[in-house]
């Protein structure tokens, strides 16, 4: 899911082949954006808020014009699924990451290939960029997470500890920190994005993944739930004072496993994503 940057329109990406926009204060659904013969990965609006990429099972990016709903560019290069996608802080880039073990750094206006990094031996799950958008943070199947030089592609540092997936990679807002969410081993991960030094582990009481920040670096929404080690566990959204590591509350609403989570641009609001088929707002105090 992606938050539009005046937090108005929520964009949500699904198993049905389609990316839905929301209404993000009245939840109304505004739109549908469809075309896909596979299902949709990932969702990221651009910086200005005027366009949409969406990765996909169809091994496609595709770019769409939010103010008319109509599909602008179809990018292609990827030889599996795109699992992530993310702007660059001034719109120029786009990366993408995929089942092929690649990440893709893309023209984000002309659409045109720009560079391709390898290193990862497994799926790429998770692209971000740091918020001066000169790191590039992933998360693998490989059970690691990486930073990148985005100009360059130099492979900056390879983070290890998780033993298993790495789910979700996101950085706070002033890119001082990295949060990594293991999936199986049910941990979210702070790291420094400066030294590539761990700094504490969150555990989760079940599988864990799909980090956030909010917008003021103080709180980290992830999302925990379905079966680790042969136990079911319930499907929350927790939140973590980013600081201190405390865990602050439990959300409980969803039926099924939670896929994602996002905090919208003023912080006062967490969407949570589920295999429910469901997209659940919440209201967070500040």
């Amino acid at each position: 899911m992606s938050f539009s940057p005046d937090g108005q329109t929520l964009a949500s990406g699904s198993w049905d082949g389609t990316v839905r926009l929301w209404d993000a204060v009245t939840g109304e659904h505004k739109g549908t954006l469809s075309g896909y013969t596979g299902d949709v990965f990932s969702v990221s609006f651009s910086p200005d808020g005027k366009m949409l990429a969406s990765g996909s099972e169809d091994k496609t990016i595709r770019l769409w014009d939010i103010a008319t709903g109509k599909h602008k560019k179809r990018l292609t290069g990827h030889s599996g699924s795109v699992e992530s996608v993310s702007f660059s802080p001034d719109g120029k880039m786009l990366a993408s990451g995929s089942e092929d073990k690649t990440i893709r750094l893309w023209d984000a206006v002309t659409g045109k290939h720009k560079q391709t990094l390898t290193g990862h031996t497994d799926i790429v799950n998770s692209v971000s960029f740091s918020s001066d958008g000169k790191m590039l943070a992933s998360g693998s199947d490989d059970k690691t997470a990486r930073l990148w030089e985005a100009v360059t592609g130099e492979n900056r540092w390879t983070l290890t500890g998780h033993i298993d997936v790495v789910d979700s990679v996101a950085f706070n807002p002033d890119g001082n920190v990295l949060a990594t969410a293991g999936n199986w081993d049910g941990t979210v991960r702070l790291w420094d994005a400066k030294t590539g030094e761990h700094q504490r582990t969150l555990k989760h009481t079940g599988a864990a993944g799909s980090a956030s920040f909010s917008p003021d670096g103080r709180t980290l929404a992830s999302r925990s739930g379905g079966q680790i080690y042969s136990e079911v566990k319930v499907n929350a959204v927790h939140l973590w004072d980013a600081v201190t590591g405390e865990h602050k509350r439990t959300l409980t609403g969803h039926t099924s496993w939670i896929r994602s989570v996002v905090f919208s641009p003023d912080g006062r609001t967490l969407a949570s994503g589920g295999w429910d088929g469901t997209v659940l707002l919440w209201k967070i105090s500040p």
